[in-house]
């Protein structure tokens, strides 16, 4: 009998990776993070982090972090359900909750624990599930753990969508949209106030993950669904920490009928080790500068008017973007990974997105 290899496949699909030149590469930062950074011991001008307004290095969100350490400690000792929960945990939900303008907010490990828990107990079977095709992973994964019905809708096609709700309508107990608010790949923004009108036509529950919305878009940086002056028609409002904002860590917004629901289904919430002291007292520090100092929000929107229409002028290609998020459409991900080469050699430190 032949032996097996239980790690065989592993170095097999790697090599795939590597003769194909699609493997990821780590650059290593070393310092903070910023518009300059040292990267792999090169300065380097840092166009590819999502800390689209500095406040990971802001002295006001530095400092919460230092204090908090002293205050409260390294850690937090369990997961929250049992004796993990700290008064900062729940400053923060509320300091989220009236950032938002909702009852309730529930603080996450990340963002993609917040959809991947989150999702497979808003629908199960006997619902149905309606997703962008271009939906973050994080949400592909969560939909792909629920048992609900699920029907994907062309990218930002709401007519599309509304053949599909109509469809579904009298076959499901329930019926869930979701849809990113911001794409993270082509920087185009979700059609969120359609999406609302016509999921409240249906009667379905409407779900947006604001992960790249936050801090860039909306009343003082309040998000998609402030953009679109649709917040009372979203019912659950996924953020994140780890972009605009600076540091890291996911919540869902919504109702209090949420928070409860979420807060006693949810097991990536329930069995996950909870946020650092440090960590938490930082993220109420970025609500805080965003909701006192305005002229981030403005300073990213000139940078990143200018930056596109330079881009343009020396005829490159930035796709449908509407957002900071602004690809260079290169064709195929071999040139993309070349360019990306090029341009750290001449000290310009950016991403390259592999198909």
């Amino acid at each position: 009998m032949q032996k097996r290899e239980p790690e065989a496949f592993m170095r097999e699909e790697y090599e795939k990776l590597v003769a194909a030149d699609l493997d990821w590469k780590l650059r290593t930062l070393q310092g903070p993070t910023g518009p300059r950074a040292i990267v792999d011991g090169k300065k380097s001008i840092v166009l590819c982090s999502n800390n689209y307004l500095n406040l990971s290095a802001h002295p006001k969100v530095r400092e919460a972090g230092k204090k908090a350490m002293d205050t409260h400690g390294a850690g937090s000792g369990s997961v929250r359900p049992i004796a993990g929960n700290m008064d900062l945990h729940e400053e923060l939900e509320r300091r989220i909750a009236k950032f938002k303008h909702r009852q309730a907010a529930l603080y996450y490990m990340s963002g993609f624990a917040g959809n991947a828990g989150l999702i497979p107990q808003l629908a199960g079977e006997g619902d149905a599930l309606f997703t962008d095709e271009l939906n973050h992973g994080s949400i592909i994964d969560g939909v792909r753990l629920t048992k609900a019905t699920r029907f994907i809708y062309k990218h930002n096609d709401v007519a599309d969508l509304e053949r599909a709700l109509k469809e579904a309508d009298p076959k499901f107990k329930k019926l869930l949209v979701i849809s990113d608010g911001v794409f993270s790949m082509d920087g185009d923004i979700a059609p969120v106030g359609d999406i609302a009108n016509v999921a409240e036509e249906w009667g379905a529950m409407v779900y947006i993950d604001d992960a790249h919305g936050e801090g860039v878009l909306g009343d003082g940086g309040r998000g998609v669904a402030s953009h679109f002056h649709v917040e009372d028609k979203i019912q659950v409002e996924l953020g994140t920490f780890s972009k605009a904002l600076g540091v890291v860590g996911g919540y869902v917004a919504g109702s209090n009928d949420l928070r409860n629901y979420a807060l006693n289904k949810s097991r990536t919430w329930l069995l996950s080790g909870t946020p650092t002291p440090s960590t938490t007292a930082s993220c109420i520090a970025a609500i805080d500068v965003l909701e006192t100092e305005p002229q981030h929000v403005k300073n990213l929107w000139e940078n990143t008017n200018y930056f596109k229409k330079e881009l343009k002028s020396m005829g490159f290609d930035i796709g449908r973007s509407e957002t900071p998020i602004t690809p260079v459409m290169t064709g195929d991900p071999t040139t993309a990974k070349k360019l990306s080469q090029r341009l750290f050699e001449l000290g310009v430190f950016r991403g390259s997105a592999r198909s």
